[in-house]
C-alpha cells in the first residue's frame, strides 16, 4: 500500500511509520519542512505552507492517515494555547479533506487520530464504540469538532477515528511525566487515586492503527486502549512494582490544578474505556496488561 502520514514526524507518527515500512508499504509524510536526508520508502511532501500543493504529488495513494494536532502535554491551556490545540487539528484534517476532494482516485480510508476524551470523565461509567452521548468540558469538544471535519471526506473514502488513550512509551508521552517521582522516592497517586486511566502500550497503538487498514470491514469511532484500565492508585502501586520503589505520597487535585491549570483533567480526571470494536474483530494485544506493559517499556 502506499500510505500518506500528516504528523508523520510525531511521536506515534515515528513509530507507525517503522511499522509499515517493516510490513513493506511505501509512506508519504506530509510535513512543513522537508528534512535533508532520505529514505528509499519514505517519500517527504510539503504541505500547510503558502506554495504547497501537496494534491498533486499525491498520486495513487492507497489510504491517509492524520496525526497532525498540537502537543496537549506541552505547557499549559492558556486560552491561546487551547486556540492552538483546536485549531492545528481542524486546519490539518480539513486540508486533508481538500487534498480527498481534489485527488483523481481517492484513498481507499481516512485513518484520524482522535481522543478518548470524546467520552467526558466519569468514575462510575464505562464507555465503549457504542456510547453516543459525548463529555462537554473543552478536550471532549475538541474531539467532537475534530471527527466532524473528518467527516467531510466524500462517501467512497471509509474514515476510522482512532481514539488514543494514554500512550505508554519509553522516550514520550504521559509516562515519563509520572517517572521522576518514583524515582525520587516521593510517587504516589495524583489526586484521588480512583480517576480510571485508560492507557495503550505504543506497540499495540501503532499495530491497531495497521490493523485498521488491512480490516475494510471497520469503521467510525475505535477505542484504542488495552483491555484492562485501572485506577490511578492501582497504575501507580503497578509502576512503583516495575520500579522497585515506593508509592506512598499522594499529590493532591488542588495542588496540581493550580500547577497544571485546566491541563490537569489529563490526570486528576479520567474514564474507562473499552476497546470493544477491535476485540469483536478479532485483534490481539501484545500487552493487555499493565504489568507487563511497563516491564517491557521499563526494562
Amino acid at each position: 500500500m502506499k500510505i500518506a502520514i500528516a504528523g508523520g514526524s510525531g511521536f506515534v507518527g515515528k513509530h507507525l511509520t517503522m511499522k509499515l515500512v517493516a510490513e513493506g508499504h511505501q509512506v508519504v509524510i506530509l510535513t512543513r519542512n522537508k528534512p535533508h536526508t532520505q529514505h528509499k520508502d519514505i517519500t517527504y511532501v510539503e504541505w500547510l505552507t503558502e506554495q504547497a500543493e501537496p494534491e498533486k504529488a499525491l498520486t495513487d495513494i492507497t489510504a491517509f492517515i492524520n496525526l497532525a494536532g498540537e502537543n496537549l502535554n506541552s505547557g499549559r491551556w492558556t486560552k491561546a494555547k487551547k486556540q492552538d490545540i483546536l485549531q492545528s487539528r481542524i486546519d490539518a484534517t480539513k486540508e486533508i479533506t481538500r487534498i480527498i476532494t481534489k485527488m483523481e482516485t481517492k484513498p481507499k480510508i481516512l485513518i484520524n487520530a482522535s481522543a478518548i476524551g470524546y467520552y467526558g470523565t466519569s468514575e462510575e461509567s464505562t464507555f465503549t464504540e457504542q456510547t453516543d452521548k459525548s463529555g462537554n468540558d473543552f478536550l471532549a469538544n475538541v474531539v467532537k469538532t475534530w471527527e466532524q471535519a473528518a467527516n467531510d471526506v466524500p462517501d467512497s473514502v471509509r474514515v476510522v477515528f482512532a481514539r488514543f488513550g494514554m500512550i505508554l512509551d519509553k522516550d514520550e508521552g504521559a509516562l515519563n511525566k509520572m517517572l521522576l517521582p518514583y524515582k525520587l522516592f516521593i510517587g504516589g497517586p495524583l489526586g484521588s487515586g480512583k480517576q480510571w486511566l485508560s492507557w495503550i502500550h505504543i506497540d499495540d497503538l501503532v499495530n491497531a492503527i495497521h490493523f485498521c487498514l488491512m480490516q475494510g470491514e471497520i469503521s467510525g469511532p475505535v477505542n484504542m486502549t488495552a483491555s484492562e484500565p485501572l485506577r490511578m492508585n492501582d497504575f501507580g502501586k503497578t509502576l512503583g512494582s516495575v520500579l522497585n520503589k515506593p508509592h506512598w505520597a499522594p499529590v493532591p487535585a488542588f495542588l496540581l490544578k493550580i500547577v497544571l491549570g485546566e491541563m490537569s483533567i489529563l490526570v486528576v480526571e479520567g474514564q474507562r474505556v473499552l476497546p470493544d470494536k477491535l476485540q469483536e474483530h478479532g485483534f490481539t494485544f501484545q500487552y493487555p496488561n499493565l504489568k507487563p506493559a511497563l516491564i517491557n517499556i521499563l526494562r
